[in-house]
């Protein structure tokens, strides 16, 4: 029989999910591993080298918040096309953005760990910088990991930032155009909803990304990964209940919430289950330094209303039934 699809070699598969399970490691562990590991130093005959290292981190501080450490060799390496393929993740642009302006683009839904918009807006692998010339995307993730030492580099390289009202207005200001920032808008709170065939997004309270729009006169662009909740099976806590509040209770103290999550082998590994991140149309908003209440809740009504525009369009296209729906709280 002569089918369409090439179907994938043993080999390919190994590397395929050695290729995600180096990221789903990396996600997990590789920030206190690399802060285990500098702490211990400090106290053995190699202590001049931490010593050093965090001497030049102090200096470097604000780094991440301004210009960064981006290099493509490290978005073109070849184990995100490899990473990419495990799921498949692919990214579909549905209209323009122009190079002379600069725009926020609000990516939902977080799923466990995000992994649409990392490889979509971290990596070239799906063919960012093709489908968008003249754009530079940068994705911007939780401010304390750009603290935790030798890991900070590692993410910065990638070209990742901090998703702080400094580093943002940085991008957008006083970097020309042609920038466009990716927020992850739920956060750690939509994590938490993050289940297959569930549809949740948290945003209805979240306004202060249209601010910092107005602010600096950057077109909103909803983003949604289709499939990104699929990936992991989520013990849900009801609202409520003493696990729902310990949840709650550490996401306050350290910015991101525990999930209780189990993937296809080993626990950690996602299922092979594909996502398809798919970039809608602009919502051109004007620049108003000190914006009123009133504006922000416009644009922040346009661009749900251009979310659930953009989640029905290609739903079905994307797998998806045509009775799902987005649920938006």
């Amino acid at each position: 029989m002569v089918t369409g699809m090439k179907e994938k070699t043993q080999w390919k598969e190994f590397i395929e999910t050695i290729s995600v399970l180096q990221l789903v490691m990396s996600f997990l562990f590789l920030g206190v591993a690399c802060l285990t590991l500098m702490v211990y130093l400090m106290f053995t005959s190699l202590w001049p080298i931490p010593t050093l290292y965090f001497t030049w981190q102090l200096l470097d501080w604000y780094t991440p918040e301004r210009e960064g450490r981006r290099t493509e060799f490290v978005r073109k390496w070849k184990v995100w096309e490899h990473f990419r393929d495990y799921f498949p993740v692919k990214l579909v642009k549905t209209a323009e953005l122009s190079p002379s302006k600069n725009y926020i683009l609000g990516c939902h839904p977080h799923g466990i760990m995000s992994v649409g918009a990392f490889c979509c807006f971290s990596t070239e692998s799906c063919g960012s910088a093709q489908l968008f010339p003249g754009v530079q995307l940068t994705l911007a993730i939780l401010a304390g990991l750009f603290r935790l030492p030798l890991f900070r580099d590692y993410i910065m390289s990638a070209g990742l930032r901090p998703v702080s009202k400094e580093s943002i207005e940085y991008l957008l200001s006083r970097c020309g155009e042609g920038n466009a920032v990716v927020i992850i808008i739920g956060g750690a709170e939509e994590s938490l909803a993050s289940s297959p065939g569930v549809n949740t997004v948290v945003m209805r309270q979240r306004k202060g990304f249209v601010r910092l729009a107005l602010e600096n006169g950057a077109d909103l662009v909803p983003v949604y990964s289709f499939g990104e909740n699929d990936l992991f099976k989520q013990v849900v806590f009801p609202e409520g209940s003493m696990g729902r509040r310990l949840q709650s209770i550490f996401k306050h103290v350290m910015g991101f919430a525990p999930c209780l999550f189990a993937g296809e082998r080993w626990l950690l590994m996602p299922y092979r289950s594909p996502v398809t991140t798919v970039v809608g149309s602009p919502i051109s908003v004007p620049r108003v330094p000190c914006p009123s209440e009133e504006q922000v809740d416009h644009y922040h009504r346009l661009y749900m209303e251009a979310l659930t525009h953009l989640f029905h369009k290609h739903k079905t296209s994307c797998g998806l039934k045509d009775s799902h729906q987005l649920q938006i709280i």
